[in-house]
């Protein structure tokens, strides 16, 4: 059995890791909505370096119009659509219960990937997806949230988390759609463009250019979000397209979806939080049902 894509999707969740890390970090200094934009700028520039010595273009001209089409419209679906609700969920109900709706996402682009592309799941797949999402969401339960207090806008909080998940999911969707044959990395920056566009008029309208003038002026800030650029919009947003072209959605999207376990130990190390051991038993859950899928 080729397990490609597994392994692909499996070095995907680490670089989500670091990219959170990174991002949470320098939302704090300079607020999330210049994170967002300026990650873009970043990934686009590091991808038109790497796809010019990788193919010789520095920019998708060799992309067709239809390639253009459905990854510009992932693109806005998933990073900018998608993203914006969920980042207004964590402000309106809370990080704890936006990550544990944001489960949704694997079976939805299982789902959707029936329906739109016609990829059909095994049933050890659909048991591992099953044992993942339990233990991650088991985790999600039990994880101490001291002073994340139910926000008035709690409902709307919980709708927005669920855009978000239904954003990432028909963003990989069409991404997948979108791509076929064409290179991954070439594809991600059709998807990052798209999103620059949306995020370009967002800002003129709420005129947020400012805060990322005061954002591009802190050093610290910069030298993070770098790094949560190489590894996010760079890195991990191709890497997730490259695992789509060896195995299912749905079973991407669920492998990628243990970044928010494997992020325990450094939020250990980082930020010397206590590990519960119902997390360490909800962690162990959820890596049975990925190796599941490996086999």
């Amino acid at each position: 059995m080729n397990i490609t894509g597994e392994l692909i999707a499996l070095g995907v969740a680490f670089c989500w890791t670091f990219t959170v890390l990174s991002f949470e970090y320098a939302g704090k200094k300079v607020g999330s909505m210049s994170v967002n934009y300026i990650r873009l700028v970043i990934g686009i520039v590091l991808l038109s370096i790497f796809t010019f010595f990788l193919r010789g273009f520095i920019f998708p001209i060799d992309a067709s119009f239809e390639a253009w089409t459905w990854l510009g419209l992932s693109g806005i679906v998933g990073l900018v659509i998608g993203d914006l609700f969920l980042f207004q969920s964590f402000v309106d109900v809370g990080g704890r219960v936006s990550m544990l709706i944001m489960t949704l996402s694997p079976p939805l682009s299982a789902f959707f990937s029936y329906l739109i592309l016609g990829e059909m799941l095994r049933p050890l797949d659909l048991l591992g997806m099953t044992i993942t999402i339990s233990g991650v969401m088991f985790v999600i339960m039990v994880k101490r949230n001291t002073g994340e207090a139910l926000h008035p806008h709690a409902i709307r909080g919980a709708i927005f988390a669920f855009i978000g998940a239904l954003g990432q999911a028909l963003g990989l969707i069409l991404s997948k759609k979108g791509m076929g044959d064409y290179d991954a990395f070439a594809a991600t920056q059709i998807r990052l463009f798209a999103a620059l566009i949306g995020f370009t008029i967002l800002f003129l309208i709420r005129k947020e250019f400012k805060n990322v003038r005061k954002a591009l002026k802190n050093k610290k800030a910069m030298q993070i979000i770098g790094i949560g650029s190489f590894f996010g919009p760079f890195l991990g947003v191709s890497l997730s397209l490259l695992a789509m072209k060896y195995t299912e959605v749905g079973v991407t999207a669920t492998i990628q979806q243990i970044n928010v376990i494997l992020i325990i130990p450094f939020t250990v190390v980082l930020f010397k939080d206590k590990v519960n051991f119902l997390e360490v038993i909800g962690s162990f859950v959820a890596f049975i049902g990925v190796a599941l899928m490996f086999l």
